[in-house]
């Protein structure tokens, strides 16, 4: 059975009868990193929201390192650290004495421990340098270094990425991939650019409009990939009128865009329909076999559910 650090059951949440998140069953395996994707507004930041005692839930259950987060004491909300929203900091202060003061506030201030933190973070040359001196990469970094400050076991963050710039984001991807891998711990990162939750993700939870749809290993989601032949012709709406004769259905089968018309079943007839085209008189300028990517396996996925 797998070790869950969390786990929910018919989770809701619902405002003036909007049912904002809606009967969510999630998973969260020890170790991993869970992606939980969806638009803007699918209910992402309330879930995360609930699992961090922010808000209550309507109605479920929501299972925290295997102890039920209704019945268990506060203690288990000190092993998780978070970041929801923007990290708040003083600007006129140091990256050290920013954590420096968040230390005092816990009881645990430890000089070591800070500067250890900071170098975690690629911030140890940064350690004297103006909060407000910050480019916004490093502000997520330092918002992080906060979040991790107490060696929690859980980190859970509501899009960390959104607005840096791709050196940005890449930092914010090896530093998470690093406390995962070395540091053994259990992240659960929220998103809506599918990209870096494919590039940083074990595991992708798909939410749409309140309902998590599905969770899917990356593994798995790759072998779930859409295979397609693309053809590019001459005279595309003859050439979608010959797969219509052949039974083929548009927009399931197949689909057009420009000049080109792409066939999503009986890959293996390709070379029989490209002489059909021929043989119309439709110049074939090009046959390739594709495969869908993951912004549009997301599409899809979203729009058939």
């Amino acid at each position: 059975m797998a070790d869950y650090v969390i786990e929910t059951n018919n989770l809701s949440k619902i405002y003036s009868k909007n049912r904002v998140v809606d009967s969510v069953n999630m998973h969260v395996e020890k170790g991993k990193i869970y992606g939980l994707l969806g638009k803007n507004g699918a209910g992402k930041t309330t879930t995360m929201c609930m699992l961090l005692n922010l808000t209550y839930p309507s109605s479920g259950d929501i299972y925290l390192f295997g102890k039920n987060a209704k019945s268990s004491s506060n203690d288990i909300y000190s092993k998780i650290g978070s970041i929801i929203e923007t990290p708040g900091f003083y600007e006129n202060l140091t990256a050290y004495e920013n954590l420096k003061i968040i230390a005092k506030i816990r009881g645990d201030y430890d000089s070591f421990h800070i500067n250890a933190v900071l170098k975690m973070v690629n911030l140890e040359n940064a350690r004297s340098k103006k909060y407000r001196d910050f480019s916004l990469g490093m502000k997520q970094r330092l918002g992080i270094a906060a979040a991790i400050m107490h060696s929690p076991e859980l980190l859970i963050l509501d899009e960390p990425i959104n607005g840096l710039d791709p050196f940005g984001i890449k930092e914010i991807r090896t530093l998470l991939k690093r406390l995962s891998h070395e540091f053994g711990i259990t992240i659960l990162i929220s998103s809506h650019i599918l990209s870096e939750i494919e590039n940083i993700a074990d595991v992708i939870g798909f939410m749409d409009k309140g309902i998590l749809i599905e969770e899917i290993s990356k593994d798995d989601l790759y072998n779930r990939l859409n295979k397609y032949v693309e053809f590019e012709v001459s005279d595309i709406d003859l050439a979608a009128n010959i797969f219509e004769q052949l039974e083929l259905k548009q927009n399931k089968d197949f689909t057009v865009s420009g000049n080109a018309i792409c066939l999503y079943t009986h890959l293996e007839l390709r070379d029989k329909f490209n002489a059909l085209f021929v043989n119309a008189g439709i110049d074939v300028r090009k046959v390739n076999l594709c495969e869908e990517n993951l912004e549009e396996f997301f599409t899809r996925f979203i729009s058939n559910n």
